[in-house]
């Protein structure tokens, strides 16, 4: 019987969500992280502890994919002991476009295992700029570079108790000081190397539009002496952090101006809201049909808002009289929602949790906002974890001619699209979009429509 720490040489036979590959041993699941299907590695187990499935680390490739690569960050390279390889770049070893092929396998097995959908459509492109725009990197193709890196205009980095910034090594808390940050921007990697020392906690680096970096510490905030303060319970919240002082920047998208915080939420790759927007706003014209891609005398909604970015989609593409609403659970997002939709006579931007907003004008909505509700567009970019089964059936009671799902996990969207299917609503079209290359993480964009089209 292994245990944890010992090694096995095994095959890994295909990938799964998060980052990891897949391998067996005995009948039972192994999770591997920096391989390729189609290779023999040999690992050490790190958790034995669940009889459903275990965890290695790879030590080395006995035989190699032809899809596998010179890690695009050195320090992460498979020859680096697994304890001193960083996070943040688990696709790093493997070759562009499979990168793409093994999210767009990951999104459409998700899609069928909790979607319920028996052959999912979908297809899977790069982040890309407007036709002519350059970027700070010579070697791009339409703004992207060609091996996926230098996009990130915002890292989180952390700071231990001896004062070691770097990044975390995967699945741990413990700091791995960085040499270099390739999937940054060139700006970013210098303001990132350059730092020294600091209090335990955080260092965000924000590059907005302007292309000056700002550097954001958020310290972990301190905690009164005792017995308690020593430890957290399994599940409490982690320490927290201050808040940096507060600056509001300024991004561009699409020659449109959005006011932000800086240490508010933005995209972190340099092309990811250009990319986003012309994709929403293809999708609805796409689903449309013969009427209008957005209907100007209906009501429509932009759940969890931001500061309004894909609500200003909507309204570009219904007109200026387009009455569209933005819910948003941070009341600073909110502000500068309201600011950068002002000249929409017909946009609000509304502060609160969308789940009870959403009851709140299910319970409340007139007759005639019905309608109008029936005949929008719910366009909801939920966190990670998915909007989830109350929030969805919410929206589906409301019956709106389409939504338009903007996703970054693909089992979270797929849970959700069950739900939708399940309350009237078939997805029309699904576009994938690799905005985070190098990693794992795949961002979707899915198109909802009613089944009855009467609601």
């Amino acid at each position: 019987m292994s245990a944890t720490g010992d090694t096995l040489d095994l095959d890994i036979t295909g990938v799964a969500h998060g980052g990891v590959f897949v391998a067996r041993h005995e009948g039972r699941v192994v999770f591997v992280p920096d391989t390729v299907p189609g290779e023999r590695v040999r690992v050490r187990l790190t958790d034995t502890a669940k009889k459903s499935f275990w965890r290695a680390e790879t030590l080395e490739v006995l035989d190699a994919s032809p899809h596998r690569q010179l890690h695009v960050w050195r320090q992460a390279d498979v020859d680096v002991p697994p304890e001193q390889r960083p996070g943040g770049g688990d696709f790093g070893h493997i070759s562009l476009d499979h990168q793409r092929r093994l999210k767009l396998e990951v999104l459409r097995d998700a899609l069928h295992r909790f979607g319920g959908i028996a052959e999912p459509d979908a297809t899977i492109t790069g982040a890309f700029a407007p036709a002519g725009a350059g970027g700070e990197d010579a070697d791009e193709i339409d703004g992207e570079t060609v091996d996926g890196t230098a996009w990130r205009t915002r890292v989180s980095l952390h700071v231990d108790a001896l004062g070691r910034i770097g990044q975390y090594a995967p699945r741990t808390h413990r700091v791995i000081p960085l040499e270099d940050l390739p999937l940054a921007t060139a700006a970013v990697e210098r303001a990132a190397l350059a730092l020294r020392g600091g209090d335990p906690g955080r260092i965000d680096l924000v590059q907005p539009a302007d292309g000056r970096v700002r550097v954001l510490p958020r310290p972990e905030a301190a905690r009164p002496a005792g017995p308690r303060s020593s430890r957290r319970r399994p599940g409490s919240r982690p320490p927290r952090r201050a808040a940096p002082a507060r600056e509001v920047i300024v991004e561009s998208v699409g020659g449109r101006d959005f006011r932000v915080d800086a240490g508010g939420f933005w995209q972190v790759h340099r092309l990811a809201a250009h990319t986003l927007t012309t994709t929403v706003a293809s999708a609805l014209r796409r689903s449309s049909g013969d009427a209008p891609a957005v209907d100007p005398d209906a009501w429509h909604l932009d759940l969890y808002g931001g500061v309004g970015l894909f609500a200003a989609t909507l309204g570009e593409i219904g007109g200026p009289a387009t009455r569209v609403t933005s819910v948003e659970s941070d009341p600073a997002a909110t502000d500068h929602a309201g600011e950068n939709l002002a000249e929409w006579v017909g946009a609000r931007a509304e502060t609160g949790r969308v789940d009870r907003w959403l009851a709140r004008l299910t319970e409340e909505a007139s007759v005639s906002e019905r309608e109008r509700l029936r005949r929008g567009v719910v366009l909801l970019d939920p966190p990670r974890s998915g909007a989830g089964r109350e929030v969805v059936e919410h929206i589906t009671s409301l019956a709106p001619a389409r939504v338009v799902y903007v996703a970054c996990d693909p089992v979270a969207l797929a849970r959700d699209i069950a739900t939708f299917r399940s309350g009237g609503y078939e997805v029309a079209g699904i576009d994938a979009l690799d905005i985070f290359p190098n990693s794992h993480h795949v961002e979707a964009v899915a198109v909802l429509t009613r089944t009855d089209p009467r609601g």
